[in-house]
């Protein structure tokens, strides 16, 4: 049996290895709580250090303004107009307006007259979107047409005066336009486009290439479609949606960022012949001066025409008068009998003749290849 004495040491040995234990479970907890912490300090330093090795979540997109009204926004109301004015195979008839051209009396009466008295022409109309670049145009286009259109632009640039040739305001509106056409495509629309500076003759769907996917008038016509060394002319297009047709706006739209001062026209004669543009397959057809004519270049009678365009022309008062004249040739050759119509030619260029324009379009009006701009 124990003495008291050993129980007694017995029992203040027991206390002291009690005691130990607790120290030694104290130190042990001690490191691990410092085994957690430390790479968890690790970690938040990490994160919210700006060399850190973990990135920040990105911030939650702002909440949608509560003034936006979905009915109305501009994506809304694009997507009402196209449907409205789209014939049966979702294609339509698109044209920019900007106040400069809508007055009265002024390109577009002119564009539209060309409608009223052309072949086959004037139920086109109800597929015509007068896409407008200001308040003053939208507010004519309401007046006197039933597609209406009014385009906004993030920058705030202001498209109403007239837009001389090359100048900033006329290079900003025409790449909105390609912008804009690219979304409509995207959408799942075809469409002709169509400068309102250009009369309508004939019903031009019948004369389109039914394989083209992109198809486009010219300033000169080599007598072959095919030919990529045909001049085009951003003016009148037709162009299919197709996955491939919009991504090749987006490319012609990313490019004018390589091409910097140029106008579109110039772009597309730049990267027509690019790897990527053949890639993705769209069929490019370039469209006779015989049907879709110019100033620059056309036939000499109007038996064939469908659309003439005043371009090789610098100044909205040349193009009025000259756009009247090309009606008043129109007018006389359907009130000239059937066998003497071979007969009528062109009064036009008269106001727009480029030996009248002179140094007017001189070195200030180059393209990137030397020639004349005759936009």
């Amino acid at each position: 049996m124990a003495t008291a004495d050993e129980v007694g040491g017995g029992g203040g040995g027991g206390a002291g290895v009690g005691a130990g234990d607790q120290v030694r479970r104290a130190k042990t907890a001690a490191l691990f709580l410092a085994a957690v912490a430390l790479p968890c300090l690790v970690l938040y330093r990490a994160a919210v250090s700006p060399a850190g090795l973990f990135l920040r979540p990105a911030a939650l997109p702002a909440p949608p303004r509560g003034d936006v009204d979905p009915v109305n926004s501009e994506e809304a109301r694009l997507e009402r107009v196209l449907r409205a004015a789209a014939m049966a195979n979702n294609t339509v008839i698109l044209t920019t307006l900007n106040s400069a051209w809508a007055e009265p009396g002024s390109v577009v009466d002119v564009f539209l007259e060309s409608f009223r008295i052309g072949d086959d022409t004037r139920w086109l109309l109800d597929h015509l979107i007068m896409v407008s670049l200001d308040l003053t145009a939208h507010r004519r286009c309401l007046q006197i047409h039933r597609h209406c259109f009014a385009l906004t632009t993030d920058d705030g640039f202001d498209f109403s005066g007239e837009k001389n040739f090359m100048t900033d305001g006329y290079l900003k509106m025409m790449w909105r336009r390609i912008d804009f056409l690219g979304h409509v495509l995207a959408k799942g629309y075809s469409f002709i486009f169509t400068d309102t500076d250009i009369v309508w003759f004939r019903n031009p769907l019948p004369h389109l290439h039914h394989d083209g996917d992109f198809q486009i008038a010219c300033d000169h016509f080599t007598g072959d479609p095919d030919d990529l060394s045909n001049s085009p002319n951003g003016g009148f297009a037709y162009v299919r949606s197709t996955s491939a047709t919009a991504a090749f706006y987006r490319y012609w739209y990313a490019a004018r960022e390589r091409h910097p001062g140029l106008h579109d026209q110039d772009v597309l004669n730049l990267i027509k012949r690019d790897a990527y543009v053949a890639r993705l397959g769209v069929r490019i057809r370039f469209l006779s001066t015989d049907l879709f004519a110019g100033l620059c270049e056309h036939g000499r009678n109007l038996s064939t025409v469908c659309t003439m365009h005043a371009n090789c022309c610098v100044g909205l008062r040349r193009k009025v008068d000259d756009l009247g004249l090309m009606l008043q040739d129109w007018r006389r050759f359907m009130a000239t009998p059937g066998s003497d119509r071979h007969s009528v030619t062109w009064s036009v260029p008269r106001n727009c003749s480029m030996k009248k324009l002179g140094r007017s379009v001189g070195a200030n009006a180059l393209t990137a290849t030397g020639k004349p701009q005759i936009r």
